[in-house]
C-alpha cells in the first residue's frame, strides 16, 4: 500500500501529543511574571524539551518516508510501536514536571526517550529489509553515527539519575544534560536523507 495514509495518521497522532502537553501546562495563579515562573516555569522547560523531541521525530519521519514507495504490514506495526512510545511523552513529561525533577521520574522519562529511539531504529530496519539489498534508505543512512550515539547518551543519563547523588540534583542534572545533547544533535533534519531524496526519485515524482 502507498505511504500517504500512514503519514497522515502519524502526523495526526503527533499533533495530538503536542496538544495534550500544552493542556498539561498550569495557568499562573496571579498576574505577575513571578507567578508565571513559579507556577509554570518548570512545566515550560520540560514542555520545550519534549516538544523539540516530537519535532525531531516528525521531521525525520517525514524525511525518511520520502524514500519509501510502499509499506508492508511489518512497517505499519513498527510505525505503530513508534507512535505508542511517543504517545507516552505527555505522561512522562508531566511526571517530571510534577515531581520537580526527582530521580525516578527523570529515569522513566529517559527510558521513554530510549524506547522511542529503539522503536524508530526498528522502523528504519524494517523499511530497509523491505527495500532489499539495493535499499536507498540504507545508503542514505550510512554509518549512522548519531543514531548509535543517541542510545549511549540516553543510557548514560538514566544511569546518572539512578546512581549519582540520589539525595541531590547532580545526577539528575547530568541526565537532563545528556537528553538535551541528543536533542541538539538531531534538531537539524538528517541531511544524508535530504541528499538521497535529491538523487533518487521520490514517491511523488
Amino acid at each position: 500500500m502507498p505511504t500517504n495514509r500512514l503519514e497522515a495518521f502519524s502526523d495526526g497522532v503527533l499533533a495530538i501529543i503536542i496538544t495534550i502537553m500544552v493542556l498539561e501546562l498550569k495557568v499562573p495563579a496571579g498576574h505577575d511574571l513571578s507567578d508565571l515562573v513559579r507556577t509554570t516555569g518548570v512545566g515550560l522547560l520540560t514542555y520545550l524539551l519534549t516538544f523539540v523531541y516530537v519535532g525531531i521525530y516528525w521531521n525525520n519521519h517525514h524525511h525518511m518516508f520520502h524514500l519509501v514507495r510502499q509499506v508492508s504490514g511489518g512497517v505499519l506495526w513498527a510505525n505503530l510501536a513508534l507512535l505508542f512510545c511517543l504517545s507516552l511523552f505527555p505522561l512522562t513529561t508531566a511526571w517530571v514536571d510534577d515531581s520537580r525533577f526527582e530521580p525516578i521520574p527523570v529515569v522513566i522519562y529517559g527510558l521513554n526517550l530510549l524506547s522511542a529511539a529503539i522503536a524508530y531504529f526498528v522502523l528504519q530496519t524494517v523499511i530497509i529489509r523491505q527495500q532489499g539489498p539495493a535499499s536507498v534508505l540504507r545508503r542514505a543512512i550510512g554509518t549512522d553515527i548519531k543514531g548509535k550515539a543517541s542510545p549511549v547518551l540516553y543510557v548514560a543519563g538514566i544511569l546518572s539519575a539512578l546512581l549519582i547523588d540520589r539525595s541531590g540534583h547532580v545526577g539528575v542534572g547530568l541526565a537532563l544534560a545528556c537528553f538535551v545533547v541528543v536533542a541538539i544533535m538531531w534538531v537539524v533534519p538528517d541531511r544524508r536523507i535530504d541528499r538521497a531524496v535529491r538523487q533518487h526519485e521520490t514517491p511523488d515524482s
